[in-house]
């Protein structure tokens, strides 16, 4: 099972829970099985096409996964998911 650490912001979406384990062998297959666990999740990770959404970035063991292969990277049972919603905006 992999983990899968959840960002302050998403903490209320699973109980407060800081890190899940979740199963699967890709990316995409840990994060629907968070989505499973925790529906509240899957319109905060995911588009209407399925995809990630543009402002989350996840990381595997530190890796970004958009310069690997997506949701498609392979994963690990000892594997780290790191989400990370973007930051933007400010005023001047």
């Amino acid at each position: 099972m992999s983990t899968v650490k959840i960002p302050p912001v998403l903490r209320s979406s699973t109980g407060g829970e800081k890190e899940v384990g979740a199963e699967g062998s890709s990316v995409g297959e840990v994060l629907r099985s968070l989505a499973q666990q925790h529906p509240e999740t899957e319109h905060q990770l995911f588009s209407e096409d399925g995809e990630l959404n543009r402002y989350v970035n996840v990381y595997l063991n530190d890796e970004d996964v958009r310069v690997l292969d997506g949701l498609e990277t392979p994963v690990k049972e000892a594997d780290t998911l790191v989400i990370l919603p973007a930051m933007a905006g400010g005023a001047i």
